[in-house]
């Protein structure tokens, strides 16, 4: 069976899906890596497991499964070598869940910055009352932050792998 791009809908819901999964690798709203997954996935079934077989998908699974919960590994991670404990992850997770309601007004934008201030401000405010110490307080926050940025790291490099990974095995 040929497998065009231009003229079969699971190569075309193939590019959509792993489009939307590279955006939504930088953009926290989309599942990235998930939607590069269900791509694959769907090309798969398209052309029978010919070229994407399971091995392919289980390893393209585990890839967007270390990346997506990147963020609950990475942050405690830093937080612990920067001498902080797991109380600050979940003052994290609260303060982004109250920052994002607090700035869900604005659309899309707010609720994003809303989380990540909240989770920076939730941070450092924990160890500013439990050590008394502006300096601590905000080298809380700033390691929170590099968890973050690692989490996010981690996530655009996964979802290039997994795009590398499914060119290789679907065209070579």
């Amino acid at each position: 069976m040929s497998f065009n791009f231009f003229s079969n809908p699971a190569a075309q819901l193939t590019i959509l899906l792993m489009g939307l999964g590279l955006v939504g690798s930088v953009v926290p709203i989309l599942p990235g890596t998930v939607l590069i997954w269900l791509g694959a996935f769907v090309w798969a079934l398209g052309e029978n497991f010919q070229r994407i077989n399971w091995l392919t998908l289980i390893v393209l699974g585990i890839l967007a499964l270390v990346a997506t919960f990147s963020e609950y590994w990475l942050a405690p991670i830093t937080q612990k070598q920067a001498g902080f404990g797991w109380k600050n992850v979940v003052v994290a997770i609260i303060g982004g869940i109250v920052g994002g309601i607090l700035l869900s007004q604005v659309p899309i934008i707010g609720t994003l910055f809303g989380a990540a201030v909240g989770s920076v401000v939730a941070v450092s405010a924990l160890t500013f009352w439990q050590r008394r110490n502006m300096r601590d307080a905000l080298r809380a926050g700033q390691a929170y932050l590099t968890g973050c940025a690692l989490s996010a790291l981690v996530e655009v490099i996964a979802a290039l792998l997994m795009i590398a990974i499914f060119v290789w095995r679907a065209f070579f």
